[in-house]
């Protein structure tokens, strides 16, 4: 393989093509959005700099390995700063807990729960380390291309009981309800149902305690600016601002794309590192065996979408840390709505983003940037006119703030927006406005999922959170390693 070409320039396309160019394939990485980052874009509004997500980053090894490839360092383009605690979980009625890997301080703030649960929490670590060390560590970053990789892997997952969900396994270690709460909400941030996403996902837990939670100095927007400066350093094209019209094919085999200015080019192979129904649907309309595909796509379950309220206030908030969980009343009730019934809940969970108390450069001096977001259906459970709804969400969800942490609120803003499923649908062409493709149940992980190389057409690949492993950062760079281990010849 000479040439190849990636669709998408978010943290899978940008790592899949820094992989390749590393190892002499010349790529272009063709963007339909004016900036680099796909889900991690980013706007800068009055002084004030608003990530779009993600934003927490975990696992910055598999990172460094990027920079590593071509005898860089990251540090050259990249500025992480640790972030402790990693989270502050608070509850309706007041109490908070610091989530961090210090294990003194972890015991400590369990003990305030239940201190009965601290020798729980310990064989849940135990649980977490075996998960991990299976499903990450010997699986995170190898395609499953057939049944019989599925069949090998089988013995791990009975093992580790993955047909169980997250909060179940949570359930057999701890007692304490909001300590149940604390240990199984990650899966959220990989758009998976903590009553119904694999076991297997507790592997999280180990992945922070091990490598921390980390920010990337100046907003995860500098981590991307970081990989495409490695990128472009290498010699890899990075063409922005065009979207694909269609990925040209031959027979079965894919000649290149076309974009809609009318620029085209050819290359011995493509990846999509674009939303996995859009490719099949729009980009592959004229392939008889993509179109298959693409109904049996339709049928599967796809995360819910996001509701994110973005504000710059005036004050600094040293009280407030940078990640903060502020659960409703309810857990598993509130989960069903936006996973089963497709409703809006008067009451929502949200994540409060403050990356400021952090990093102060990223709002004027004297103020704050914060985000809040809300889990809620995606269009196909829940299709209602945003342009209706989202006012109305973003005043309930800033009120919420205003009521725990900052009651002043509504008079110190400067500046705001709301980004909606119908954003997530127009910018990213992402099906039913879904903010993390399909769903991580265990029916649609691994082989299950969208495979990184086609079973039709040889040369076309997938990189991203629609293909094996799945969503967040660590996700879908281990799908750049995967896919680019077959491009480059491996099975």
């Amino acid at each position: 393989m000479k040439s190849a070409i990636v669709i998408g320039a978010g943290f899978g396309g940008l790592a899949l093509g820094i992989r390749l160019q590393s190892a002499g394939v010349a790529t272009t990485i063709v963007e339909a959005r004016d900036k680099p980052g796909g889900r991690a874009y980013y706007w800068e509004r009055d002084g004030f700099t608003f990530d779009a997500g993600p934003t927490v980053i975990t696992d910055p090894a598999c990172l460094q390995e990027l920079w590593a490839l071509t005898g860089r360092d990251m540090a050259e383009d990249v500025t992480l700063e640790p972030v402790t605690p990693f989270y502050r979980l608070n509850w309706p009625d007041g109490t908070n807990f610091d989530y961090t890997n210090d294990e003194a301080l972890l015991h400590r703030e369990i003990g305030k729960l239940d201190p009965a649960d601290i020798a729980g929490y310990a064989k849940f670590l135990e649980y977490a380390e075996g998960v991990y060390h299976e499903g990450y560590e010997k699986l995170g970053h190898v395609a499953f291309l057939d049944f019989a990789s599925m069949v090998k892997a089988a013995p791990a997952l009975a093992k580790y009981q993955a047909w169980r969900s997250v909060y179940s396994i949570v359930s057999k270690f701890v007692k304490n309800e909001k300590l149940r709460e604390a240990l199984s909400f990650h899966t959220l941030l990989v758009g998976g149902n903590p009553m119904t996403t694999s076991a297997i996902y507790a592997l999280i837990h180990k992945l922070e305690r091990d490598g921390g939670v980390w920010f990337a100095k100046g907003g995860t927007n500098r981590l991307v600016a970081g990989l495409v400066a490695q990128f472009q350093r290498i010699g890899g094209t990075l063409r922005l601002g065009d979207p694909i019209a269609s990925i040209d094919t031959l027979g079965d085999r894919v000649t290149g794309v076309r974009c809609e200015s009318g620029w085209s080019a050819e290359a011995d192979a493509v990846a999509a590192n674009s939303d996995i129904m859009h490719t099949y649907r729009d980009l592959l309309s004229t392939s008889r065996s993509a179109q298959r595909t693409r109904a049996s796509l339709e049928k599967k379950r796809y995360s819910p979408s996001l509701f994110v309220v973005h504000f710059g206030i005036k004050g600094a908030w040293p009280g407030i840390p940078h990640h903060m969980i502020l659960f409703g009343p309810r857990y598993k009730g509130l989960l069903e709505d936006i996973y089963d019934h497709g409703v809006l809940s008067q009451d929502f969970s949200l994540y409060l983003h403050h990356p400021t108390v952090t990093d102060p450069s990223m709002a004027p001096e004297g103020h704050s940037t914060f985000y809040a977001l809300a889990p809620v259906p995606h269009m196909g459970k829940f299709p209602v006119d945003w342009d209706e709804v989202g006012p109305i969400l973003e005043k309930r969800i800033l009120d919420e703030v205003g009521r725990r942490l900052i009651p002043d609120i509504h008079e110190r803003i400067v500046t705001k927006f709301s980004y909606a499923p119908n954003d997530f649908a127009a910018d990213l062409n992402a099906h039913l406005g879904s903010a993390f493709s399909l769903e991580p149940i265990l029916t649609q992980s691994a082989w299950f999922r969208v495979h990184n190389r086609d079973d039709h057409i040889p040369n076309l690949y997938f990189v991203g959170a629609g293909t094996h492993p799945g969503a967040g950062i660590p996700g879908v760079v281990g799908s750049a390693k995967a896919t680019a281990a077959l491009m480059l010849g491996g099975r």
